[in-house]
């Protein structure tokens, strides 16, 4: 593992700790849900979304309510996006330790930084933006799945190198999605093993594995 050009980083699970914003929004989805009349019965248990973590809303939904119709799928984005944003407005939602130090660190000494995510456009650009991150990321770098409506991971990188003219990168994430994604486009891969979404073995593609966010500086 060359020092890199470029890093790319996973979002939820590997800068954000997602549920400090994702579950109080989950429950309240499930309100709403219940008040329109779109589902019945009590709500899943959080570890369905959790450990659907870093795949495509869609693929989300179908773990969280298989038996729900499609409409109800697209009806629980709005929602969910529309709390998560009204989370973050109040102040919710927290970012691993050291992420921010570590970020400006990584800038100073020359890596181009970038976010590879399989999330909302809105969400994925909330989040950055409501901690103050924006600056350390290079200019229209970061990319979701909601705005370029990729099908995989492996896509949405494709095209970040593509667009960045990025020839060395590390791919850093903690789910399957992130190892395919980076192996897939020739990039080293981080394995981020301190959220605990994954289920196990999801890591064991990854070239290195860190269990705090600032090794990434011993790495260089």
């Amino acid at each position: 593992m060359s020092k890199p050009e470029a890093m790319i980083f996973d979002l939820d699970g590997t800068l954000f700790q997602t549920e400090t914003l994702l579950l109080p929004a989950y429950h309240a989805t499930f309100d709403r849900l219940r008040a329109e009349g779109l589902y019945e019965g009590a709500t899943p248990p959080e570890s369905a979304i959790l450990g659907g973590l870093g795949m495509l809303l869609a693929h989300i939904w179908k773990r969280v309510m298989p038996d729900a119709d499609e409409s109800v799928h697209r009806r629980a984005d709005e929602l969910l996006l529309q709390y998560q944003l009204e989370g973050m407005a109040q102040g919710q939602g927290r970012l691993y330790e050291g992420v921010a130090d570590t970020l400006a660190e990584l800038q100073r000494r020359g890596i181009r930084l970038f976010v590879a995510s399989n999330g909302l456009e809105a969400y994925v650009k909330g989040v950055v933006r409501q901690h103050e991150l924006e600056p350390l990321f290079v200019p229209g770098g970061l990319y979701s799945a909601g705005e370029y409506g990729t099908a995989t991971k492996v896509d949405l990188v494709r095209r970040l190198l593509a667009d960045h003219s990025v020839t060395s990168a590390w791919m850093v994430g903690d789910r399957s999605s992130d190892v395919e994604a980076g192996h897939a486009n020739g990039l080293a891969v981080v394995g981020c093993d301190y959220a605990g979404f994954r289920e196990q073995g999801e890591l064991d593609g990854a070239d290195v594995r860190i269990d705090r966010f600032s090794r990434l500086l011993e790495l260089l």
